[in-house]
C-alpha cells in the first residue's frame, strides 16, 4: 500500500508518499480503507523526533481516521464490508489502509462525510476525557478553556455547553473569537493582548473558574492558579509553551483554594482505557452529532500529496478546528 513516510526527523518537507507493507488485522481488529485522516500536534512532534510511537505500534503518522471496513480478525463480528467507521489509532492513519481495534471503531454518524468524521475521534475523546472523566464538570460550573480555537478547544466548548456549564470562557487569538462564540463560548479573551487571569477575575467577580483546561503549560501555570476558584480542577493536556514556568511559583493557592491539578495524555493509555472512554462517549454524546448538537470542526482540507503544506499550516497556528488529509 501507499503511505506518508519519512526517512529522517525534521521539517515537513521530509514527508513523502511511498510504498510500505499493508497491515494485517489481528484477531480483535478491523482493517479499514482510509478515506481521510486528521493532523494532530503529536504528528508534528513525532516527525521532529520528539514523540516516539508506543512500542510495537505503527511508526506511520496519524492518530485517527475515517473510512470503510474491508476485512476483520477472527474474533470480530457485526461488521460488513463497506461499513463506514472512524476511530482513534495508536498510529498508522496517514496510509491507504489502517488496522483499528474493534473496541475503538465508531459508526460514522448519519449525514457526515469521511472528511467530517475524521475530525471527531482524537479531539472529542480528549475533550470528553478532560471535562467528564477527569474534571467532572457539573451543571452550572464555570470553565476556562485555553486554545479555544484549536481542535480540542472547539470540541471542549461544545461538550461543556451540552454538559450544562454555567459560563464558558476561552482564550484564543482575536480572529477566532466570533467562531468560538458561535459554538457556545460566553466570554472570549485575546491571550496575545490581554491578561487572561485579570479578565477571568472580572468575569467571575473574583470567584475564579471551577474547571480549567490547559495546553500551554509553564507560561500559563501561575496565571492559571490565579484564575481558579475554590475546590477547582485543572487538567493539563500539553506543553505548547514549554514545561517550565517563567517565574517563581507560590504554591499557597493550591492549598488555600483546594485546587486539584491533573495531567493526562491519551495516546499512551491502555487499550482497555481507550475502549471504555470510546464506549462512554458513544453512549452519552454520539447521537448529538446526528442531531446537529455537536459539530466536527474542519478548518481546512488537503489532498495527502500536500501533507507538508498541511503540517506548515498547523505549525503556524492558523487553524480553527481540524486540518484534514484526504487519501486519494
Amino acid at each position: 500500500m501507499k503511505a506518508i513516510l519519512f526517512d529522517q526527523f525534521g521539517d515537513p518537507e521530509n514527508l513523502y508518499i511511498g510504498e510500505t507493507e499493508a497491515p494485517v488485522p489481528g484477531p480483535d481488529e478491523v482493517l479499514v480503507a482510509v478515506a481521510a485522516t486528521a493532523l494532530n500536534r503529536a504528528d508534528i512532534l513525532q516527525r521532529e523526533g520528539k514523540y516516539p510511537p508506543p512500542p510495537e505500534e505503527s511508526t506511520i503518522l496519524g492518530l485517527e481516521m475515517a473510512g470503510r471496513v474491508i476485512d476483520w480478525g477472527k474474533n470480530v463480528s457485526g461488521f460488513q464490508k463497506g461499513d463506514r467507521v472512524c476511530g482513534l489509532l495508536p498510529g498508522g492513519g496517514y496510509a491507504e489502509q489502517a488496522v483499528l481495534p474493534v473496541s475503538l471503531a465508531l459508526p460514522i454518524p448519519k449525514g457526515l462525510s469521511f472528511t467530517q468524521a475524521a475530525a471527531i475521534p482524537e479531539v472529542f475523546l480528549t475533550a470528553f476525557q478532560a471535562l467528564d472523566w477527569l474534571a467532572k464538570l457539573q451543571v452550572g460550573e464555570r470553565v476556562l478553556i485555553h486554545a479555544g480555537g484549536s481542535g480540542v478547544g472547539t470540541a471542549a466548548i461544545q461538550l461543556a455547553r451540552l454538559m450544562g456549564a454555567g459560563e464558558i470562557i476561552i482564550t484564543a487569538s482575536k480572529s477566532k473569537h466570533e467562531f468560538c462564540r458561535s459554538l457556545g463560548a460566553h466570554h472570549t479573551i485575546d491571550y496575545k493582548n490581554e491578561d487572561f487571569s485579570q479578565r477571568v477575575k472580572e468575569i467571575t467577580d473574583g470567584k475564579g473558574v471551577d474547571v480549567l483546561i490547559d495546553f500551554v503549560g509553564g507560561p500559563n501555570f501561575v496565571p492559571n492558579l490565579a484564575s481558579l476558584g475554590l475546590d477547582s480542577r485543572m487538567v493539563m493536556l500539553a506543553f505548547l509553551g514549554g514545561p517550565k514556568t517563567q517565574e517563581a511559583v507560590n504554591l499557597a493557592a493550591i492549598l488555600r483554594k483546594r485546587i486539584h491539578i491533573m495531567g493526562s495524555t491519551l495516546r499512551s493509555r491502555t487499550p482497555v482505557y481507550k475502549a471504555q472512554l470510546t464506549a462512554d462517549l458513544h453512549q452519552k454524546y454520539w447521537s448529538a452529532f446526528t442531531q446537529g448538537n455537536l459539530l466536527p470542526i474542519v478548518d481546512s482540507v488537503y489532498p495527502w500529496e500536500q501533507v507538508a503544506a498541511a503540517h506548515r499550516h498547523m505549525e503556524a497556528n492558523r487553524n480553527t478546528g481540524k486540518v484534514i488529509l484526504e487519501i486519494s
